[in-house]
């Protein structure tokens, strides 16, 4: 089941929620102020990982071309 972020425009909170995929774009209650329809909002998946209390970013590979860049073929 996808999890989904949805921002209160009543309250000012962010929230996520795990529904599915059929009900994305339903209504839903905000757990703060339980207004009735947050709206769907785009969420950012991580980019660092924490290690020893401390934020360091995930490498990046290369991109592009045929695959990706992993094939060697430099596209």
């Amino acid at each position: 089941m996808p999890l989904y972020e949805y921002f209160c425009t009543s309250c000012q909170t962010t929230f996520e929620t795990l529904r599915p995929a059929r009900e994305a774009d339903e209504p839903v209650t905000c757990p703060s102020c339980e207004h009735a329809s947050p709206q769907r909002i785009l969420s950012l998946f991580a980019n660092s990982v924490k290690t020893n209390g401390e934020a360091s970013p995930l490498p990046m590979t290369a991109g592009g071309g045929c695959c990706g860049g992993m094939c060697g073929c430099h596209n």
